[in-house]
Order: structure tokens, then C-alpha cells, then sequence
């Protein structure tokens, strides 16, 4: 088989990779790719299936299993308001149930308190517990009397 089909296989199966987003595709135009360079060396047609065979079983044993746990793994990286919660804030404005204001990082936020009994006064630090909409939750770090 000529090594310029191999190459238009590659590139059909890079298409359907593509369009699917499986990771197979893409590992079996990978070993289209290596059974190309195979071919392109001189090597015969059973040379070439073995080649592809190989590569393509590799891909699909080795590398397809590595690449979805990666990527079903959670980003490293918080970011926007996600990035607030485990932080540590100042009650600027005495926090109840309902509402109150707590300086995070230099930026002023409406708080609320997690546990609804709580009165937490103006100067008490507490930790950001969530982030719902534009309003943060929050809990004393230490327990007050």
C-alpha cells in the first residue's frame, strides 16, 4: 500500500476524531501516521498492517486510559468566585441569617452566616464556606461566647 493512502487515512480518521472527540479515532490515526512512515521507508504491506497494528494497540491500551483519567480529574485552578471559598475574611458589617458585609481579599461582599443562630459583630475574621450568586457564606473562625 503506498504511503500517501495511509496518509489520506490518517487524515480521514483525524476528521472523524474530530467530529466524535473519542480519543479512538485519533490513536488509530496516529498509527495511520506510523504505518505511513513505514511504507515510506519500503517496508511491505504486511510490514505496514503490522505496524499499524502495533501502534494502534499501544495507543488504545496505553494512552487512551492515561488520557481520560487526566481528563476527567478536576482542574488545579479555582477560578472567579470558586476561587473565594476556603479564604479568610473580615466582618465588616455585623453578619446574620439574612445579611451583613465582609471584606475578602480587599473587595467588599454580602455575607450571611452558615449556621442561621449565629450573630457574628463587626472585626470577628471568618471563613468563606461557599459562594451563592453574589453573596458569600460564611462561618467564625473561632466559635464566639
Amino acid at each position: 500500500m503506498p504511503w500517501f493512502a495511509w496518509l489520506l487515512a490518517a487524515a480521514a480518521l483525524g476528521v472523524a476524531e474530530f467530529l466524535t472527540l473519542t480519543l479512538v479515532f485519533g490513536l488509530l490515526a496516529g498509527a495511520a501516521l506510523v504505518a505511513a512512515v513505514v511504507a515510506g521507508i519500503g517496508i511491505g504491506l504486511l510490514g505496514q498492517l503490522v505496524a499499524f497494528a502495533a501502534a494502534a494497540a499501544a495507543g488504545l491500551v496505553v494512552v487512551r486510559p492515561f488520557a481520560l483519567r487526566q481528563m476527567a480529574s478536576a482542574p488545579l485552578i479555582r477560578e472567579g468566585s470558586d476561587a473565594l471559598v476556603g479564604k479568610r475574611a473580615e466582618v465588616m458589617q455585623e453578619v446574620t441569617a439574612t445579611h451583613g458585609l465582609i471584606k475578602i481579599s480587599g473587595e467588599a461582599w454580602s455575607a450571611r452566616a452558615l449556621d442561621e443562630s449565629l450573630v457574628i459583630p463587626v472585626g470577628a475574621l471568618v471563613d468563606v464556606m461557599e459562594i451563592e450568586g453574589a453573596t458569600a457564606v460564611v462561618y467564625p473562625r473561632e466559635l464566639l461566647p
